[in-house]
């Protein structure tokens, strides 16, 4: 009788979590669904404009941490983004780092 209600349980746990991973649709990366047409923050494109709280040594070291050497000249600017240069692929390119940490190559 315990192995019974052992096993119904463990089916039951299995079935609630198999349905909560399918459920949602076309959810996309940040868990909304991709199909409604509306933008919401999690789905815009970094480099993200916010109130950023990162000093000039973490914003440096999130790029490092994405492959980015030779980090220079980061600055804060209006918009609360981290930018500068930096070298990615033999290349130099131009880096904003956001207030939710995304580090991107971007034009200034």
């Amino acid at each position: 009788m315990k192995t019974a209600v052992a096993t119904m349980v463990a089916l039951t746990f299995g079935a609630s979590l198999a349905l909560a991973q399918t459920s949602g649709g076309n959810a996309g990366a940040g868990g909304a669904s991709s199909t409604t047409g509306t933008t919401s923050k999690d789905q815009e494109t970094p480099p993200l404009k916010g109130a950023n709280s990162f000093t000039e040594g973490e914003a440096k070291s999130r790029a490092e941490a994405r492959g980015f050497s030779d980090i220079k000249d980061l600055k804060k600017d209006s918009e609360g983004i981290w930018r500068g240069s930096a070298m990615q692929g033999g290349k130099q390119v131009q880096i904003a780092v956001d207030y939710k940490g995304n580090v991107v190559t971007a034009s200034q």
